[in-house]
């Protein structure tokens, strides 16, 4: 099994900044894909970003340009850098990593954006 610590979530206005992180239990360099999921109110849960071993990123077209998914080998840490945030984009952020075919998620951090 594969436990996952997110934090940074917050509330933030309109056009500002929020960076979240996930720190796996393994190496990053052992789980095949990390990525950032998100689940608004009465929504299903939706891929925001993805990020496989060999470094292959994928966007949702509703963040493309204004979020990334960086990671640091050093901290053992994957980021999800949210800029020029919107009111949309509230909702419970969580972390994934697929491992073995099995999927292991944070517990998820709120993030609201007020208009």
């Amino acid at each position: 099994q594969v436990q996952l610590v997110e934090s940074g979530g917050g509330l933030v206005q309109a056009g500002e900044s929020l960076r979240l992180s996930c720190v796996p239990s393994a190496s990053i360099f052992s789980i095949v894909v990390m990525g950032w999921y998100r689940q608004a109110p009465g929504k299903q849960r939706e891929l925001v970003a993805t990020m496989t071993t060999f470094g292959t990123i994928n966007y949702a077209d509703s963040v493309k340009g204004r979020f990334t998914i960086p990671r640091s080998i050093a901290k053992n840490t994957v980021y999800l850098q949210m800029n020029s945030l919107k009111p949309e984009d509230t909702a419970v952020y969580y972390c994934d990593a697929r491992v073995d075919l099995s999927d292991y998620w944070g517990q998820g951090t709120q993030v609201t954006v007020s208009s």
